[in-house]
């Protein structure tokens, strides 16, 4: 597992303002890994991790830049998932980015968003908007990860939609006209390859999945069962009344608690780094998971 000073964060007085969920331009965010450090600073976070979609690519860049920033940071990456054909993502955190196995699982996960990509551009032109996919590589930084926030911008550019969620509420999301299905990594294999590097498997923003209930309980069961240390209580995503439903959960399930803005860029982004509010102060913060 990757050390960080942990008595350092121990003797802090208040909590400690970590933000662990955000992405840069290596997957689907709009700065670089260094800019995103550099704002982390600037907001107040004591420690962060980048959550990069199925990438470590910009993890070397932004430990520099976080060191030279004054903060601490954790290597993290955010791992799309499918469970009983619900589209899941579960973020690992303080992993050996070296590792071989993890590596290469995340390498087949870009190459099959590629393909991925290339069938949405398919479906959209057949409802009359030809060249999506061509359109979406000018907005990709890194070639091997295009991803559908990619699709969005090039539609809001084009005048389809106003702005990235309209594109989201009526093409990309399931049911509608630009989705696609795709076979994505299973929890197993997730948590399985962030466990085997010597990480923390974490349930991403819980709160964004149709699930009932019961459904949300049996995934925690799984995710348990296979090693899951972790779920996202505090998020940019989340209302206060999501953030009191898995708190209870956390309790329920003996879960550490993680908390993440899911920044991408000041223009698409639910919160700002390091901005939300504290975790409710009877649960473990999932750093401490990280000595």
């Amino acid at each position: 597992m990757i050390k960080f000073p942990f008595a350092q964060w121990l003797s802090f007085v208040n909590p400690v303002n970590f933000d662990f969920h955000c992405h840069s331009i290596v997957s689907d965010g709009l700065l670089p890994p260094e800019a995103v450090a550099q704002r982390a600073a600037a907001n107040g976070v004591d420690l962060w991790a980048l959550t990069d979609h199925d990438d470590l690519g910009g993890l070397a860049a932004a430990r520099v830049a976080a060191a030279e920033a004054g903060i601490g940071f954790v290597n993290g990456v955010e791992i799309s998932i499918e469970w009983k054909e619900i589209p899941i993502h579960i973020v690992g955190l303080g992993f050996d980015a070296a590792d071989p196995v993890l590596g290469a699982g995340l390498d087949e996960l870009r190459n099959g968003r590629i393909e991925r990509a290339k069938r949405m551009g398919a479906a959209l032109a057949a409802i009359g908007i030809p060249d999506v996919y061509e359109g979406a590589l000018c907005f990709v930084t890194n070639p091997s990860l295009v991803s559908r926030a990619h699709f969005a911008r090039y539609l809001v550019s084009i005048g389809i939609a106003r702005d990235v969620p309209g594109v989201f509420q009526h093409y990309l999301s399931p049911g509608k006209p630009g989705y696609v299905d795709h076979r994505w990594a299973t929890l197993a294999d997730a948590v399985g390859w962030i466990r085997g590097a010597g990480g923390v498997a974490v349930v991403a923003h819980p709160g964004r999945y149709k699930m009932s209930g019961g459904d949300m309980r049996k995934f925690l069961d799984d995710f348990k069962d296979l090693g899951g240390q972790g779920i996202e209580v505090t998020c940019g995503s989340h209302s206060p009344d999501h953030v009191l439903h898995f708190a209870r959960l956390a309790r329920s399930y003996a879960l550490h608690a993680s908390r993440g803005s899911d920044f991408h860029g000041l223009i698409e982004s639910y919160a700002d780094l390091g901005k939300l509010p504290s975790l409710p102060e009877d649960l473990k913060p999932v750093w401490r998971l990280l000595r």
